[in-house]
């Protein structure tokens, strides 16, 4: 599975940008999907996830509840995160990630459960 994640760029402060991720390959085993960040000098923090193809549920990092929603488009095999009211902490570059295992709850938020990963794009905000 090839994951290009796309989107990112330069804003304002309270301004909103739109991240997409499309999946190439054998994208059929793609089960949980998920958006992950890392500022400079910083660990990969988890943004948000949903853990199942067939579920409706979504799981936020209390960092962007709110602010920031997932979704995802199956038959586009592409996975997007809308940012809203951005703020200069929200600068990092955001990767997506993707498993092969359908997840429960809040587990879809760590990380090393994923199999694949994009290469990152870089979201910049200003104040």
């Amino acid at each position: 599975v090839q994951l290009q994640a796309s989107g990112g760029g330069l804003v304002q402060a309270g301004g909103s940008l739109r991240l997409s991720c499309a999946a190439s390959g054998p994208t059929d085993n793609i089960y949980a999907i998920g958006w992950f960040r890392q500022a400079p000098g910083k660990e990969r923090d988890s943004v948000a996830c949903i853990p199942s193809s067939s579920r409706g549920y979504t799981y936020y990092a209390p960092s962007v509840k709110g602010r920031f929603t997932i979704s995802r488009d199956n038959a586009k095999n592409t996975v997007y995160l809308q940012m809203d009211s951005l703020k200069p902490e929200d600068t990092a570059v955001y990767y997506c990630a993707t498993a092969e295992t359908a997840m429960y709850g809040t587990t879809c938020l760590t990380r090393h459960h994923y199999d694949y990963w994009g290469q990152g794009t870089l979201v910049t905000v200003s104040s």
